[in-house]
């Protein structure tokens, strides 16, 4: 299948959890990190979150650094990356700060019902606001699909960044080529605290392991890159 080069990225708590159960965000990385993501969006062309990032962190995915930006007009690339949201419901909020800024706009794959409620949704959004539309990609939405259509977009290369329910969808479908996975030296220690990836089939087993590439420290924060499969890197 024709798709982009897919890299997840990730940063956990030792004991696998994005986030604790309070009201505002964990920081789970360190500003040296938070650099290394900058550039690595910056590289890509799409950048993609499930709906539960959206509710929880209601965040922008933009390119912080005016340089990177600036290098990417000079190639002849939008500001930014093209924004990918996935919801199985197509339940959203229209004025998140994912549909309001940005310059390369954003794309919603849904199903079933969900489209209809995903349009309804983006309806009514400024007229000035970046371009947004709405995709079925299947009843429940499936990578095979979302990737298919990225690639018809011209996406080569596309950054996943959660959360769970998203980073597990792409590591079950073997259909990631990189994981990269910040672990922050602490422990959340709360059973319902969201985790990294949830309950699955998936192919990196004990007898099919990951490949690590890369294993280094940012100051406490350990980055740890891994190849899931044979895709070259675009």
């Amino acid at each position: 299948m024709d798709r982009p080069y897919t890299i997840l990225s990730c940063a956990a708590s030792v004991d696998g959890r994005i986030d604790d159960t309070g009201p505002r965000r964990l920081r789970l990385s360190n500003e040296a990190d938070f650099a290394e993501i900058d550039e690595l969006r910056a590289g890509c062309d799409a950048i993609l979150v499930g709906a539960g990032t959206l509710r929880a962190d209601d965040p922008r995915l933009l390119v912080r650094s005016p340089l990177l930006r600036e290098r990417r007009r000079a190639r002849g690339r939008t500001e930014n990356l093209l924004k990918v949201l996935v919801t199985r419901s197509g339940e959203f909020s229209p004025e998140a700060r994912f549909f309001s800024t940005g310059d390369a706009g954003a794309v919603v794959y849904t199903g079933g019902t969900g489209v209809g409620t995903a349009r309804r949704a983006l309806e009514g959004r400024p007229a000035d606001d970046p371009p947004a539309e709405v995709v079925d990609a299947g009843d429940p939405p499936t990578a095979k699909a979302i990737l298919a259509d990225l690639a018809g977009r011209g996406v080569s290369r596309l950054l996943v960044e959660g959360g769970g329910h998203v980073h597990t969808l792409f590591l079950t479908s073997g259909l990631a080529d990189e994981l990269r996975l910040a672990v922050a030296p602490f422990f959340v220690g709360e059973e319902e605290a969201p985790r990294f990836v949830l309950p699955g089939a998936f192919p990196y087993t004990f007898d099919a392991p990951m490949r690590l590439v890369e294993a280094r420290a940012l100051g406490d924060v350990a980055v740890l890159r891994y190849r899931l499969g044979a895709g070259e890197e675009a």
